[in-house]
């Protein structure tokens, strides 16, 4: 069974692969972290083309919402199956076998996976696990994670559903006192899941001692009806995430075990009594950071490469126009507004999957001495995964539609595949912390380390620009060396975290209130958090290309770096030529450096897409296929529409009734 089509390749496909000028499997190796990687990956791929049937990706974009939803729960169950039989343990295979399942999809049970074990591990006491684990793990129990009400998200502070305790009973009463405090939009909690993990405000003795976390049962194992004093059920249609049962959940005193409220942190004794274990409470957003790591690799650059492969592959079967009077009608991606609107894409999918991938390593290693008590990291990764999140997974969906738009016409039918790839990413813009608050918090820790950094304090880690002497004046030349593109980089990151320090320092001098001033600084904020994760990724993406041996791919991956910074300057000019850091003529070689990097990277554009190894069963793309027959699956593809079954719909007697009316 073959990964791709290889019969009847569309010629210009292949001429565009023939060009490439490095070795394709040397690259997706890179990617993936090494060829046992790669192996093993296609290896359980072929394991779940055995399972279901994958003659056509797209016969599912004619059912409806809950014909899609079933068979998401049919495929859930597959799932579950094949990590038993195949005795699956490691992270990365299993990542593999939902991606392979449920391309451009989300499970009902993802959150089952991810942060309803994960939560159980980071906040619950020793016997809590014991107890609650390996069931979460043998998917005895199915969960989710209830935090975001109907009236606040982000700003958990204020959340509304009370957990207050019954010292008489040893119970804790689960309450929504309002309608804004309905727990809304936790994945999997509508229809499928059968325990959450519950954020409520604690209650001890009339005392609100704020946000903690609870083990909630909401269906009955046997029946799977609701428990007595619980409401819940699906919030209806969405943008995208038709396979997903986003839910809605009330208490209405609904009692649960003292037990069930996880105490790794914090206490409340039998008799009421509220008692902190330790000052590790920050600790709590552990799973969340993890969350939000995630999301800049799936589904934030996984979906840009996704859709950047699938718009550079049309643009090379797609011809238009003339390019050269009386000559053959060009690629599309001959044209020179199509290689600007594609090719930063590509190298912007690479910079984020690249540095995903790093910082996730990073955050793996910095997560097991946090979890130890050593917290030191704990900040500078709460700020980087915040600001990362919002950055990358706001330029993916942006990116995911520039795709879209530059397919044209058929980039609007469902079967281009960009449809179930943006309605698969642009949530993730929200969910996890909206990305305006993201931002926000980053900039707040920029401003913490600035202020250190100006009294003296060397800093280290991704902040250490703050500390350091960036020169004042460019060095960019005609090279457009590597080093003095991220010496740019760093210039525009700590300009703007100083002017943005400046001017809180100045609205305070003024008379405005801390929070006032905040406020009225925030959009420079957040321009500053957005310059700080762009540095952080353009530092990160020429690292790891430095230590890259094979010289082949190596350069293709410098190509795509200098053209990542090189857009990233020319398309905010002002920041560089404010202060005089870079002059006009240093602009103009910039500008003009831009089409040189297109025309050292559009030679291996086909191949750089291929590399990152996506199937079509992936892809679920009529314009994105590894053989480009693109106009043979647009036509197969329509003749299935059920509007087709007879050659007159039935709808025709209004017609009729209207012709007949004279009217």
């Amino acid at each position: 069974m073959e990964r791709f089509s290889t019969e009847n390749i569309n010629p210009d496909l292949s001429k565009e692969r023939s060009r490439r000028t490095f070795d394709i499997e040397r690259l997706t190796n890179f990617l993936d972290g090494s060829a046992q990687v790669t192996k093993r990956r296609r290896e359980l791929d072929l394991e779940v083309l055995k399972k279901i049937d994958v003659n056509d990706t797209m016969e599912d974009l004619f059912l409806s919402r809950e014909e899609k939803y079933n068979e998401a729960v049919r495929k859930a169950a597959v799932f579950i199956k094949m990590v038993q039989d195949l005795c699956l343990t490691d992270r990365q295979d299993i990542y593999c076998l939902l991606r392979m399942l449920f391309p451009n999809e989300t499970m009902p049970i993802t959150l089952s996976l991810s942060m309803f074990p994960q939560m159980i591990e980071l906040q619950g006491t020793p016997e809590q696990v014991s107890k609650w684990l390996p069931r979460a793990r043998r998917f005895e129990i199915l969960g989710t994670y209830a935090q975001t009400e109907l009236g606040h998200g982000s700003h958990i502070r204020n959340l509304e559903t009370t957990a207050t305790y019954d010292s008489r009973t040893e119970e804790f009463i689960l309450n929504s006192p309002t309608l804004t405090s309905t727990k809304f939009w936790p994945g999997g909690m509508g229809r499928t899941t059968n325990h959450v993990i519950l954020m409520a405000m604690l209650i001890c003795n009339g005392v609100n001692h704020g946000l903690h976390s609870f083990i909630v049962q909401t269906r009955d194992l046997q029946t799977h009806q609701p428990l007595a004093g619980i409401t819940l059920g699906d919030i209806g249609p969405k943008f995208g995430y038709d396979t997903v049962d986003n839910g809605f959940l009330r208490f209405d005193n609904h009692r649960i075990p003292r037990e069930q409220m996880l105490m790794k942190y914090n206490e409340v004794t039998k008799d009421g009594q509220y008692k902190k274990k330790a000052a590790l409470d920050k600790l709590m957003y552990g799973s969340m950071l993890a969350t939000r790591v995630g999301i800049v690799i799936d589904p934030a650059s996984r979906g840009l490469a996704q859709a950047v492969t699938i718009a550079v592959r049309y643009s090379c079967v797609r011809h238009q126009s003339e390019l050269n009077p009386g000559e053959p009608e060009p690629m599309i991606l001959e044209y020179r507004t199509q290689q600007y609107k594609l090719l930063p894409l590509l190298a912007a999918a690479y910079a984020y999957t690249i540095t995903g991938q790093h910082f996730s390593a990073e955050y793996q290693r910095l997560n097991i001495e946090i979890q130890n008590g050593k917290i030191e990291a704990l900040p500078e990764l709460h700020a980087d995964s915040a600001g990362l999140k919002a950055v990358v997974s706001s330029r993916a969906s942006v990116g995911i539609e520039q795709c879209r738009l530059a397919c044209g016409g058929h980039g609007y039918s469902q079967s281009s595949g960009f449809i179930k790839i943006y309605g698969t990413t642009l949530p993730a813009c929200t969910y996890e912390g909206e990305n305006t608050v993201m931002l926000l918090q980053t900039a707040r820790y920029l401003m913490k380390m600035f202020n250190q950094s100006q009294k003296g304090t060397v800093l280290t880690g991704s902040t250490s620009y703050l500390s350091e002497n960036v020169p004042v004046k460019s060095s960019i030349d005609r090279t457009l060396s590597p080093q003095s593109l991220l010496d740019a980089l760093k210039h525009r990151a700590r300009s703007i975290v100083t002017a943005a320090s400046q001017r809180v320092a100045r609205l305070r001098s003024q008379g405005k209130a801390a929070h006032e001033a905040w406020n009225l600084t925030s959009v420079l904020l957040t321009q500053a958090a957005e310059a700080h994760c762009h540095l952080f990724i353009a530092k990160t993406f020429l690292s790891k290309i430095n230590n890259v041996s094979d010289p082949a791919v190596r350069t293709v991956l410098m190509d795509l770096f200098q053209l990542h910074a090189v857009y990233l300057i020319s398309t905010d000019a002002a920041s560089f030529l404010k202060g005089g850091y870079m002059s006009a003529e240093q602009m103009d070689i910039i500008e003009e450096g831009l089409g040189l990097c297109f025309d050292k990277v559009r030679p291996n554009a086909v191949s750089l897409v291929d590399a990152f190894d996506f199937t079509d069963h992936h892809l679920g793309s009529a314009l994105g296929r590894y053989d480009g027959n693109v106009y043979e699956t647009l036509y197969k593809w329509a003749q299935k529409s059920p509007l087709n079954k007879t050659p007159v719909h039935e709808s025709f007697k209004y017609l009729k009734q209207v012709a007949q009316s004279k009217l």
